[in-house]
């Protein structure tokens, strides 16, 4: 798929297949995730890649569709790994923004894939360490669920460029 299909084509799904996932794929999509650029490039990010029925319906925290994703990536940021170089700035800003931008290249590796995902901002970050094994030197920033799609989710208007970008 050529890369502005792959935006055009990327939509939050929440409705999947229980399809199972190629090693191929996760290993693109993940890939993907350690390609993405960081500050200074440390890289200050972990990624959890969990397949565990029982820590997908953990994680679920209430949606229904984790009872049949076959993966979910949790992204967490690694503030230590860019603080002793960026300071206080990047223990608390770059370390998430390394994490979210992986994150959002694992999203469109998966759609360029044919494969489906939804971006997962809101969580119990406590449930969310435990069930991965993650310490409280790690913060989760963002769940992926990926998979095969079972909708179609309608196309939702986007800001128009006029109302969103501020000429300077």
């Amino acid at each position: 798929m050529e890369f502005f299909e792959v935006i055009q084509n990327r939509h939050s799904v929440r409705a999947y297949t229980a399809q199972s996932l190629a090693p191929e794929q996760v290993r693109t999509i993940l890939d993907a995730a350690n390609r993405a650029p960081s500050a200074g490039n440390k890289q200050a990010y972990e990624i959890f890649a969990v397949t565990s029925r029982e820590a997908l319906r953990t994680l679920a925290q209430g949606r229904a569709y984790f009872e049949v994703i076959p993966l979910a990536l949790v992204f967490c940021a690694h503030p230590a790994r860019v603080a002793e170089r960026f300071g206080e700035r990047g223990a608390k800003l770059y370390c998430v923004q390394d994490a979210t931008i992986a994150c959002a290249y694992a999203q469109l590796a998966a759609t360029a894939l044919g494969l489906s995902s939804v971006w997962i901002g809101r969580f119990d970050e406590d449930v969310v360490r435990r069930t991965i094994g993650a310490g409280e030197d790690l913060l989760p920033v963002a769940i992926l669920p990926i998979g095969y799609a079972a909708e179609t989710p309608e196309i939702k208007p986007r800001r128009a460029l006029a109302d969103l970008v501020r000429s300077v």
